[in-house]
């Protein structure tokens, strides 16, 4: 079978966009307009308590919107854009692919040796680029792997999964990709239905509930979600927490120092620098939201970068800080559309850090290439650095 040319690096930034720090227009918009129109003619919601309200409320606000417009690359069932009762019975049959004890197995025996496996490709050196060498790859290889996929596909489909998730920039190479990975995955399925091993297609080729099933065409809208889904939110993540540890080096240092502070300081970074500033969705009744009416078949994004950054729940809110008092945020959504791989996420991020200061001893910021590249997170609806310049002591 012939298969499109994609090119990895044309898809790095992609959706992300060039703005360095949406965090000042955000608070003035909290304050003045809550919930305003943006330039999209869309409803903007920005602070905490509406953005909350509007994400919980699935039935004045569905995410069929999402659905309409993902399914062109991801096929007729992508669970993040699915209402009730529909991705219920989805959500609870994929769901059994992600038990606890399945995550603990992947930790030991997947997630740590593909960390490991790309910081040997710099352990020695004593310097690294982290994004191009470490955070970029690692969450596609996890994916792999807990998808029981050969490794020799890697450069099939990573950058498929990337042209995907960038559908709106390069709308034919992310149908073509879509496709692509729908027939590389249905053979890979047809075989896991005959001889199940332990990875995650295997589950969802046998996952039952109440006598039902998973179709083929369920399976690959899942997998084609979950494919640059974890590989492109995890690699900004992980980016954004080595980049708020290595601008704050005492807190990098108390990190170092006591490893039982890095599920703090993964909240705190995942709120301080959330991989997706924001989704949408349609309302489906006449609603009220803080002082605004907004109709029926009207278009509401909900800002979760704002809402993270709202100083009616933190003080100081544009800082990172790991040992502020924990307080939930909600960068991995909200109700029934909590992100499923949340602990998956969290779990690469933990593990890719953790190994990072096991493994290179006085990792700090380069700062003759810190300052030659301005290095900074950046983006307007996804957000990460693009480039980590690093020194260590070598192995």
């Amino acid at each position: 079978m012939s298969y499109a040319a994609f090119d990895v690096m044309g898809q790095f930034s992609g959706v992300a966009g060039d703005v360095r720090d949406p965090y000042p227009r955000f608070h003035a918009l909290r304050r003045d307009t809550p919930v305003a129109r943006n330039p999209d003619g869309q409803w903007e919601i920005y602070t905490y308590d509406l953005v909350s309200q509007v994400m919980r409320d699935n039935v004045a606000y569905p995410s069929g919107v999402i659905r309409e417009l993902m399914s062109v690359v991801m096929g007729p069932y992508p669970l993040v854009g699915m209402d009730e009762p529909e991705h219920k019975r989805l959500r609870s049959l994929v769901a059994q692919g992600f038990r606890q004890k399945t995550l603990a197995h992947w930790d030991a025996d997947l997630v740590v040796p593909v960390v490991d496996e790309m910081i040997d490709g710099f352990a020695a050196r004593g310097s690294a680029e982290l994004v191009s060498e470490f955070t970029y790859q690692y969450p596609a290889m996890v994916i792999a792997e807990v998808l029981g996929l050969p490794r020799e596909d890697h450069s099939f489909f990573h950058p498929r999964a990337l042209a995907v998730i960038n559908v709106s920039v390069r709308p034919d190479e992310g149908i073509t990709a879509s496709a692509e990975l729908r027939d590389y995955f249905a053979d890979i399925v047809e075989e896991r239905r005959a001889d199940p091993g332990t990875d995650i297609i295997s589950e969802l080729t046998q996952a039952e509930l109440d006598g039902e099933r998973l179709r083929d065409e369920e399976i690959f809208s899942f997998l084609r979600l979950l494919l640059p889904a974890g590989a492109e939110t995890t690699y900004r993540a992980t980016g954004s927490f080595l980049f708020g540890l290595l601008t704050n080096p005492d807190q990098m240092q108390a990190l170092r120092d006591d490893r039982a502070l890095v599920g703090q300081a993964i909240e705190e970074s995942i709120r301080w620098e959330p991989p997706l500033l924001i989704t949408s969705r349609e309302c489906a009744r006449t609603t009220r939201v803080g002082d605004v009416t907004i109709e029926a078949g009207e278009m509401v994004t909900v800002n979760v970068g704002s809402a993270n950054h709202d100083p009616t729940r933190w003080n100081h809110p544009d800082d990172f800080d790991l040992f502020r008092p924990a307080v939930p945020h909600i960068s991995f959504g909200h109700g029934v559309h909590m992100c499923l791989g949340m602990h998956l996420a969290r779990m690469e991020m933990a593990s890719a850090v953790s190994r990072l200061l096991d493994r290179c001893p006085n990792l700090r910021a380069d700062p003759e290439r810190w300052e030659a590249d301005d290095v900074h997170i950046h983006g307007e609806r996804f957000r990460s650095p693009t480039t980590l310049p690093v020194l260590f002591d070598a192995a």
